[in-house]
């Protein structure tokens, strides 16, 4: 695959985190609701065991919330290409 290639897939992902983030559903996913449903969510509330670098898909210290979910989002598809293309290289010296 080409660098040009990659590079165009990192920048798309890149625009669509950033600007389709804020409009993601405020709705809570599958597990917290039925936790909600099952009235066991606040059990699992408290001191969590590790905390989260960006909790609740908001960069915290960012005060318009649009601009939080969007840095996050883009925090992620750097993330996940980060760990993608290392993992790639490892494997690629091996074989």
């Amino acid at each position: 695959m080409k660098s040009r290639d990659i590079w165009f897939g990192v920048v798309a992902a890149l625009l669509l985190a950033i600007f389709f983030s804020p409009f993601a559903s405020q709705s809570p996913d599958g597990l917290e609701r039925v936790a909600e449903d099952q009235k066991f969510l606040e059990k699992g509330e408290g001191r969590p065991a590790v905390s989260a670098p960006v909790p609740d898909y908001v960069v915290p210290g960012v005060k318009n919330e649009s601009v939080a979910t969007s840095l996050a989002g883009a925090l992620g598809v750097v993330v996940v290409f980060a760990a993608g293309y290392g993992l790639a290289s490892l494997l690629k010296k091996r074989g």
